[in-house]
């Protein structure tokens, strides 16, 4: 099956957020930065000890997480990758002069960093079929292990949604598919996060 389903229907769809709303959680496509705020913290679960360490933000934005990270004093060099120009253009605007906060459109320039974290990237599918996402989130799966030295972790829209509130364009995943297909092909140390009361799950990812 193919793993590089159609994206340019998910690059307008944000294309349109982020000029319509900015620099903001709404121009991401969160509903408040409240609920922006609740996924990052789980995402960061997966940084272990105090020391510093680099981080890749996979499907950056506009650069919140690396707002997040510097006002809970983590101690971070932080990349931020997107596809999408006008994100990595509104993000380095408004990061410019920040230290330590590096944004990239180019994939080949994107480094191998002590982890990657991924926040919503999966949600808005289009027309692409669900099994053909899903093809394409175990390849970027793959992708985030080649790039983090000791761990990744991703959130999804979860499969046990409320039935109707679910749209027909979004990705519901399934959180026992996904986390065992990463217990079997990247680490022993996988977390399966379903507790924080959104309609959502995060994946941990320790390298072993």
């Amino acid at each position: 099956m193919d793993k590089t389903p159609n994206l340019d229907p998910i690059k307008s769809y944000f294309d349109q957020r982020i000029q319509q709303h900015g620099a903001s959680p709404r121009g991401s496509d969160w509903n408040s930065e409240t609920s922006q705020n609740a996924r990052f913290e789980q995402l960061l679960k997966v940084v272990e000890g105090d020391s510093p360490f680099s981080i890749l933000d996979y499907g950056c934005g506009y650069g919140a997480l690396a707002d997040f990270i510097a006002k809970n004093d983590y101690q971070a060099e932080y990349y931020g990758f997107d596809i999408l120009d006008s994100a990595v253009e509104t993000a380095r605007a408004v990061h410019a002069g920040k230290p330590q906060r590096f944004f990239i459109h180019d994939k080949a320039q994107v480094p191998v960093c002590d982890y990657v974290v991924a926040s919503g990237i999966f949600n808005f599918r289009g027309g692409n079929s669900f099994d053909a996402w899903t093809e394409y989130v175990t390849a970027a799966l793959d992708e985030f292990n080649a790039l983090s030295r000791r761990g990744f972790a991703s959130n999804f829209l979860t499969k046990y949604s409320d039935a109707d509130r679910m749209r027909d364009d979004l990705y519901y995943a399934d959180p026992l598919y996904l986390f065992d297909y990463c217990k079997r092909n990247f680490s022993k140390n996988i977390a399966l996060l379903h507790d924080y009361r959104l309609y959502d799950f995060t994946l941990i990812i320790r390298k072993d």
